[in-house]
């Protein structure tokens, strides 16, 4: 069970919110005082904060423990991510982001599905690996206190143009198809001269000897990288080929799996790419409807029952008595957008009116005229007029170039935003094994 509980926590370790006291009245005298080793901003990381997020990790690969680096990288990069996190926390709350017990339960909801088991299973789960469930739920809180503020930030600054998408879907480099993905960076810090650019080069040529010389790929990036998904061995997972940086995508387009690259130069960085798996778009071909419909709305004047019989009797007028279907949709249908029409919905997509019609749909034939039957909006009586099959592979290839420009635009932006909020922050490693080598004790301007 402690394996379980650690594999859905490795996300959550690097943000445990620790309420340790550095004094704590009823602690057993030969227990060790808590002690602060680090300073962010007006916020502290305690040595409790940072050990229980580094045993999070190390249960996590109990039994591949030889994949972690060495102890004093491992909480190297802890507290890095403890730092940010942080760093991620103070800006929201100064931005007014507020979670609510509504919010946090459905994410606990989403973890226990997610894991196959009811909340309650989740709680009991997480107390007998020894944890505190309102400390998972706090974890929780934070993760989407920060997923919010990336939102927002992402919202505010990335736009795509439908000429930025006929550009990619033109242009001689753009690509097709999808390739699994695994990384390691090694980033240069904002301002860093020829001898700090030297010093990260220097460090990926040598965690490219070590791959040659054997070690995992996986293990390689616990060791080297400095990516937030370093912990989780850089997997990237499956990504459009479009989704990929121009700079890259060619060297990837010429990898076989299993292959690694040389160390590519990044605008953050070294990066060093495994491609995992590779496989082609297929044409996407869509079943669409042709149909149309009746809706009763109940209102003021009148109630849920009347409508059902209202419904009940149209039905009855169109299949028994054969009345133009059209006709009676002119004249009593309630849905605006189709009732002038005689209600024709057009050609559409199965579930583009909804999970309720889809189901109707499904289980009809051609010309067949439904029940009366109830949804949000009212009761409906539903004709399916026609299928066929339309080839979406262009529209399918406008959606995935517009995402993939979007989801490159929100990670460039994003990483700027963090890194611009890391130099303006102040930052103090009290710890010395704690800093990495070269660094200094503090790190931006002072409030």
């Amino acid at each position: 069970m402690k394996q379980l509980i650690a594999s859905f926590l490795l996300a959550l370790a690097i943000m445990v919110p620790v309420h340790a006291q550095l004094l704590t009245p009823n602690a057993p005298a030969s227990r060790p005082l808590d002690r602060i080793v680090a300073v962010v901003n007006d916020d502290v990381i305690l040595q409790s904060e940072l050990d229980s997020a580094v045993r999070s990790i190390q249960q996590q690969y109990a039994g591949h423990s030889e994949q972690l680096p060495p102890m004093n990288v491992l909480q190297q990069q802890v507290l890095d991510r403890l730092v940010l996190m942080k760093l991620q926390l103070q800006k929201a709350g100064d931005q007014g982001v507020r979670i609510s017990n509504a919010d946090v339960d459905q994410a606990v909801a989403n973890v226990a599905q997610q894991n196959k088991l009811t909340p309650d299973q989740l709680r009991t789960a997480v107390e007998q690996s020894g944890d505190s469930f309102a400390a998972f739920r706090e974890q929780l809180a934070d993760q989407i206190t920060v997923q919010r503020l990336h939102d927002s930030v992402v919202h505010d600054s990335v736009t795509v143009t439908d000429s930025e998408i006929d550009n990619l879907l033109n242009s001689p480099t753009y690509k097709a198809g999808e390739v699994h993905l695994a990384h390691i960076q090694i980033s240069i810090p904002g301002g860093a001269d020829a001898a700090a650019i030297q010093a990260s080069q220097a460090k990926a040529e040598q965690a490219i000897a070590a791959i040659r010389g054997g070690m995992d790929f996986h293990a390689a990036a616990i060791r080297y990288s400095d990516a937030p998904d370093a912990l989780d061995g850089g997997d990237l997972g499956w990504r459009r080929l479009d989704e990929i940086p121009p700079a890259f995508a060619d060297t990837v387009d010429s990898m076989k799996p299993g292959e690694v690259s040389a160390a590519l130069r990044g605008p953050t960085g070294f990066h060093i790419l495994k491609l995992i798996d590779q496989r082609k778009s297929d044409r996407s071909m869509v079943t669409e409807f042709h149909a149309r419909q009746i809706l009763i709305k109940p209102s003021e004047l009148v109630t849920p029952a009347q409508a059902q019989q209202k419904a009940q009797d149209l039905y009855n007028r169109i299949v028994n008595k054969h009345e133009d279907f059209a006709t009676l949709a002119k004249e009593y249908s309630k849905d605006d957008t189709t009732a002038n029409v005689g209600g024709d919905m057009g050609w559409f997509a199965q579930d583009q009116w909804g999970s309720i019609i889809a189901r109707q749909l499904d289980g009809m034939k051609d010309n067949e005229v439904s029940q009366p039957f109830q949804s949000e909006a009212g009761w409906h009586i539903l004709q399916r007029l026609g299928t066929r099959q339309s080839d979406q592979t262009v529209q399918r290839a406008r959606d995935q170039a517009r995402q993939a420009i979007g989801n490159r635009k929100a990670d460039q932006a994003y990483d700027d935003y963090l890194r611009d909020l890391r130099a303006n922050a102040y930052i103090n490693i009290l710890v010395p094994e704690l800093r990495e080598t070269g660094s200094q004790a503090a790190t931006g301007t002072s409030p």
